[in-house]
C-alpha cells in the first residue's frame, strides 16, 4: 500500500480529517521514534520533577522500559543511572 492510499484508509477508517491525521501520526512517531536513552532522560526529568527521589525513579523506569517496545534487555536499575549520569 502507497503512503497516500495507507492515509487515505486511515482517515477513512477512522472518520479523521487531515489536520487529526496529521496530529495522530506526530502523536505516534513521537512514541515509537524515541530511543531508549532519550526516554530513560526524559521519564527521568519528569519524575524528579514530580518530587520523587533518584532511587524510586530508577525502579520505575527499568520497569516501564521493560513493558514498552524497546528492543532491548530489561535494565536494571544500575543501568537506567547510568544513561541518566553516565
Amino acid at each position: 500500500m502507497r503512503n497516500v492510499e495507507f492515509k487515505d484508509h486511515i482517515m477513512f477508517s477512522f472518520n479523521l480529517s487531515e489536520h487529526d491525521f496529521t496530529r495522530l501520526l506526530d502523536e505516534f512517531l513521537g512514541y515509537f521514534g524515541s530511543t531508549l536513552e532519550s526516554f530513560v532522560c526524559q521519564r527521568h526529568t519528569e519524575l524528579h520533577k514530580e518530587g520523587k527521589k533518584n532511587p524510586e525513579i530508577y525502579r520505575l523506569i527499568a520497569r516501564e522500559v521493560s513493558e514498552r517496545r524497546f528492543a532491548a534487555e530489561p535494565l536494571t536499575e544500575r543501568q537506567v543511572r547510568r544513561i541518566v549520569y553516565g
